[in-house]
């Protein structure tokens, strides 16, 4: 499946994969945004998303030219992130709950706070994700990578919030046996600091790991029953980009046309002529 095409460009039922964890970004107010992919890859990003003006945003763009691990992010994109604080999403990672804003808006408090915050989901399968053990009052006791015997059942989901101590952090990373500079290394710098937080993402929310075909296939039909039942797009990134000011009206209008008679096209059209913004 992802021998011509990188599999963040795979549709996950009506648009491409990418565009959820960008939505994500868009609704926690993020404007400013890096993209890292490998040098075969990258060109194919910016033919579809371009420099993100469309949907109110700046795309910049990083080569990675090995996969070697998702703390090495922070060491290619430290000049992009200069002395600000950070977030980052993984490509394949869809997230969707009614609350998710709030719990975004929790996320970016605790950074301001000085707190690094990652996200749980209860999984029945935790081996194959970075685990978090919590204790009673919901704090953050340990957090390991894949481990053979999981002291939770609760996966670090793919989007991580920083504030500027991470790019030091990344470059005290260490390979693992994987061989690849692990993001789990740098939640375990911010826990011995005591500036680790954890949000559980509870009943309500759904988060998938679109990273197999199983879960591909899974993803796309839940996103296509939540839209055919509720009439309303998910991660439609012209839509969050008008709710949040970011673009005008005359603008959306233009872009719609540009889809021409498409579904996609259809559905912005009557955002702009009903009002719908949820």
């Amino acid at each position: 499946m992802t021998s011509v095409l990188n599999k963040h460009l795979l549709p996950v039922y009506d648009k491409p994969m990418i565009y959820y964890p960008l939505s994500i970004l868009m609704m926690a107010g993020v404007r400013d945004v890096l993209i890292i992919s490998s040098p075969e890859d990258l060109p194919f990003f910016r033919d579809l998303l371009g420099d993100g003006k469309r949907f109110g945003i700046k795309l910049t763009y990083a080569v990675q030219p090995a996969p070697e691990g998702l703390a090495q992010a922070f060491i290619i994109g430290r000049e992009f992130v200069g002395k600000d604080d950070v977030a980052m999403i993984l490509g394949d990672n869809i997230f969707f709950g009614n609350a998710m804003k709030e719990k975004l808006t929790a996320a970016i408090d605790n950074v301001k706070r000085g707190k690094a915050t990652i996200f749980g989901y209860h999984v029945p399968n935790p081996e194959r994700f970075g685990v978090i053990e919590f204790d009673k009052a919901g704090r953050v006791l340990s957090i390991e990578e894949k481990p053979k015997r999981p002291r939770s059942n609760y996966a670090a989901a793919g989007l991580y919030f920083y504030d500027n101590r991470v790019i030091e952090f990344a470059r005290r990373v260490r390979p693992s046996w994987r061989n690849e500079l692990e993001i789990t290394d740098i939640n375990s710098m911010y826990l011995e600091a005591g500036d680790l937080e954890a949000i559980p993402l509870g009943r309500g929310f759904s988060w998938m790991d679109a990273g197999t075909p199983e879960s591909l296939a899974e993803a796309s039909s839940l996103i296509r029953m939540i839209e055919r039942h509720q009439g309303l797009k998910v991660a439609c990134l012209e839509e969050i980009a008008l709710r949040n000011g970011w673009v005008g009206r005359e603008e959306l209008e233009r872009i719609a046309e540009s889809y021409g008679n498409s579904d996609y096209g259809k559905y912005i059209s009557k955002i702009l002529q009903e009002g719908i913004l949820y």
